[in-house]
């Protein structure tokens, strides 16, 4: 069987990382790249036998990629610190990496939401290219929003892995405001025009009424983040 590294890039993720670190502990190895935590982020993954090294922020594309860089095996699985590796994922992985079809694989992802699965709003399945060769793929340098590249033919697995979104709504605002100041691109048309439309995409095309009142107000944040989006940066 091909041997596997997970790796997870972290900065101040004591919150989350036991948990990230137990998932992945099925690999043959387990890498964390910090970018400077002050908290206990790296000292609870080395006490769970994960190896941890360090590296100055690079954005999130080049990040992820110095971490799959650094990794010892040529397959990786890139985990962030508040997703989890289910069981079910797990034995699916180890069965693909036996004899491996595709040199990368879409993983689905079921996103939690204050303590509640949604699985509307087009947050399921959430597919990403996250288990893959390294020889064969690589991120992107997207500051925000990365993504992995892969000329070759990508397989999908069943399994889900869990990402612990939000705990609450005002976790989800300060992600939100971060990650558009991030990707600001400043138009006032589409700063008029994009949260309507997404509002209206995800509540009624999505589906995002039969969550109830969390699909309205997931709905509504996702609408207020493409405003901050388009307003940020220089004009």
């Amino acid at each position: 069987m091909n041997k596997l590294s997970v790796v997870i890039i972290t900065k101040n993720s004591g919150k989350f990382i036991e948990g990230a670190v137990k998932s992945a502990l099925f690999a043959d190895e387990v890498l964390i790249l910090d970018s400077g935590s002050s908290d206990n982020t790296c000292e609870t993954a080395k006490a769970l036998g994960a190896r941890v090294e360090f590296q100055e922020w690079l954005g999130f594309g080049k990040q992820k990629q110095k971490a799959v860089d650094l990794a010892k095996n040529d397959w990786v699985f890139v985990l962030d610190s508040d997703e989890r590796i289910t069981a079910e994922l797990q034995n699916e992985i180890k069965a693909i990496l036996k004899n491996p079809e595709f040199n990368a694989y879409y993983v689905p992802r079921i996103n939690v939401f204050w303590g509640r699965e949604i699985k509307r709003l087009g947050l399921y399945p959430d597919y990403s290219v996250r288990l893959f060769n390294k020889k064969k793929a690589k991120f992107n340098e997207k500051e925000v929003h990365e993504s992995v590249e892969c000329e070759c033919e990508i397989g999908y697995l069943k399994n889900p892995m869990k990402h612990l979104a939000y705990e609450s709504i005002e976790e989800f605002i300060d992600k939100q405001n971060r990650y558009s100041t991030l990707g600001a691109k400043p138009n006032k048309l589409k700063a008029f025009i994009s949260p309507l439309w997404t509002f209206f995409k995800l509540y009624f095309i999505k589906l995002g009424f039969l969550e109830g009142w969390d699909g309205f107000v997931i709905a509504r944040l996702y609408s207020q983040y493409t405003f901050w989006k388009y307003i940020k940066g220089k004009k």
